[in-house]
């Protein structure tokens, strides 16, 4: 069990005036903040993010999105972090997310979920180091 996980808020939440909201929900949350950024994504670097997704119908449209605006990208710490900020952001769609939730409080739909977090110890250190380097994370 790490004690990291990764977060992006998303293009829609951005634009829409939430990240110190939940930023503030993070904290209060537990977490602390080890690297944060401010950026728009290129779509090579998105791309890349979500190769995972390539071959799924929704990959393009995902890719669309995630360059529609900048984003915010954070490494944060925590004991149970990857589980416990799953629980925080609450479930992908926020018409089923719990109250209280990042995404309950914060999203639009489906689609335009706010935040994402990772889903295991393993794609958190890849996607913190996908973001950010060594020295940015020390």
């Amino acid at each position: 069990m790490s004690n990291i996980t990764f977060t992006m808020i998303k293009p829609d939440a951005v634009s829409n005036g939430h990240t110190g909201k939940i930023i503030d929900d993070i904290i209060t949350g537990g977490f602390s903040i080890k690297a944060m950024k401010y950026i728009h994504l290129s779509k090579e670097k998105a791309e890349a993010f979500y190769g995972i997704h390539r071959e799924r119908p929704f990959f393009a449209d995902l890719v669309a999105f995630m360059t529609s605006g900048p984003i915010v990208a954070a490494v944060l710490t925590k004991d149970n972090a990857v589980t416990d900020f799953r629980t925080l952001i609450g479930a992908t769609n926020p018409e089923e997310a719990a109250e209280g939730t990042i995404r309950q409080k914060y999203a639009k739909s489906i689609d335009a979920n706010a935040i994402h977090g990772s889903d295991s110890d393993e794609n958190a250190a890849g996607e913190a180091s996908f973001f950010f380097s060594a020295f940015e994370m020390h």
